[in-house]
């Protein structure tokens, strides 16, 4: 069973035909929405401010969702993936992203629906995201422009078997 901690009065809240993996770690206000997924020693640390996760989010092994104490909430919308050992603190992050392994994202910034944040990228804080982009490298920086094949291929197909791969545990 997963480490399911209440702070400050607010205990997790995970949503309809979610799973999440017996050594993640959801501490405080956290609402998630259904068909989510919480992947091995991945962290989500509500306890200095609120995140909201959306449906059909994956939050893969080793990642860590983070806020800062009274100024920034985390905010997830639907059909996202955070990647191995990403890092999401304090954002805002719309639907249809993926954000590739080991990237950073920093305070206050904003990533808008349908965008790839590369494996590795250092989004600085208050950087914005823009639809369709792909931004990568330390600091992050917009690389291309995301083509629908790439958008089909990455962002939803990862997505969609992370449902699959969660069934696999139920």
């Amino acid at each position: 069973m997963a480490l399911i901690k209440k702070c400050r009065g607010f205990t997790p809240k995970i949503g309809e035909d979610c799973w999440v993996a017996e050594n993640a770690t959801l501490v405080g206000d956290l609402v998630m929405g259904k068909q989510c997924s919480v992947w091995f020693n991945a962290v989500i640390r509500a306890d200095v401010n609120s995140i909201r996760i959306g449906n059909s989010v994956n939050i893969q092994d080793g990642a860590v969702l983070h806020c800062t104490y009274e100024k920034t909430k985390v905010e997830i919308a639907d059909n996202v993936s955070i990647g191995h050992n990403a890092l999401i603190h304090g954002c805002k992050i719309e639907s249809n992203v993926l954000i590739g392994m080991g990237a950073i994202v920093m305070d206050n910034c904003h990533i808008e629906s349908n965008a790839i944040v590369a494996a590795g990228a250092v989004l600085l804080e208050g950087t914005k995201v823009e639809s369709w982009t792909i931004y990568a490298g330390v600091p992050a920086k917009k690389v291309k422009t995301l083509s629908e094949k790439l958008f089909k291929g990455e962002v939803e197909r990862i997505a969609k078997n992370y449902i699959k791969y969660s069934s696999w545990f139920k």
